[in-house]
């Protein structure tokens, strides 16, 4: 039985997720998953709210599997805490147990950076305006995530805040419109940004610092199944106090800088190569310095209205 997540059938969720488990269809991927963690099923409802899911897994075809449980141990009584089972594999060590949600985000990133080499996939954001794709690379501490909350919040449509998977035999890049993970600073920043942000609990602690998820827009997730052909290459770098510049990007830097961005482009080999210099070569490149949000939004509309005028 099909339907679309959402906080009043958190009840459903909860049994479904502690028995047969669910099917849930993320972006281009079928997830079986399953949990016993309480507040799991509240998290889920709430960040993936207007994802399809499907009350009878075993009837579908999956591309991975999750299973978040407790640990069968007798430190469960001193310590609660969960495990978390990928494809029938704990690749990692047991977390505390009201930190579930981001056990689980992590692991569906893993899975993904793992298995889903039908894809070239960048180590990126992607937005879409005027109904094209705009990447966005970025290293840790660039305020990448940030930037791409912002322009969300703007109306952008969110097709991923963590890969942009790159079809290269289309051209395309497959929306994967998931909860953005907001770290530290950029947490409240982003609550005090715009009122229409609906950001969860914050998990102090992790091995990130302090996080926290940004739920996509309805608009974002009811346009999952919709691909974008990319037209902008944007590496953005905050500077506290910058004033913001946007200026070209030589592609051959461009080049280097989203090979070096991929998770699988040695693996995939000339196929890679070949793939990236086609983004390379069919977009625009820019860099963008930035501190102020707003500024740094308009700019990147301006920049998209002149491309398409």
């Amino acid at each position: 039985m099909s339907q679309l997540l959402d906080r009043k059938s958190s009840n459903a969720l909860r049994r479904g997720l502690r028995t047969k488990g669910l099917l849930c269809r993320v972006g281009p991927f079928s997830l079986e998953l399953k949990s016993s963690a309480p507040g799991f099923a509240e998290m889920l409802s709430l960040m993936y709210e207007g994802t399809p899911v499907d009350l009878e897994p075993a009837l579908h075809f999956t591309d991975f599997s999750i299973n978040i449980r407790r640990p069968n141990s007798w430190r469960r009584f001193i310590r609660p805490q969960v495990q978390l089972e990928a494809e029938n594999r704990m690749p990692w060590e047991p977390f505390p147990l009201d930190h579930s949600f981001p056990y689980f985000e992590w692991g569906f990133n893993w899975l993904i950076a793992s298995r889903a080499h039908q894809y070239i996939m960048f180590q990126s954001a992607v937005l879409e305006r005027h109904g094209r794709a705009l990447i966005m690379p970025a290293v840790p501490g660039s305020g990448k995530s940030t930037l791409c909350a912002a322009l969300m919040l703007r109306g952008w449509r969110l097709l991923s805040d963590e890969f942009g998977l790159y079809r290269p035999e289309t051209g395309l890049i497959e929306p994967l419109p998931r909860p953005l993970p907001l770290k530290n600073e950029s947490i409240d920043i982003i609550r005090e940004y715009s009122p229409e942000a609906v950001v969860g609990p914050t998990y102090p602690n992790t091995r990130k610092g302090s996080v926290a998820h940004l739920r996509p827009t309805a608009a974002s997730v009811g346009a999952a199944q919709q691909p974008a052909k990319p037209a902008w290459v944007v590496f953005p770098q905050y500077k506290t106090g910058a004033t913001e510049l946007l200026h070209p990007f030589a592609k051959g830097r461009a080049f280097l800088k989203l090979s070096g961005n991929s998770f699988n482009y040695r693996l995939q080999g000339a196929r890679g190569f070949t793939a990236v210099a086609d983004v390379v070569d069919s977009c625009e490149t820019w860099h963008l310095e930035f501190s102020d949000l707003d500024k740094a939004a308009s700019l990147l509309e301006e920049m998209t209205d002149q491309s398409v005028a």
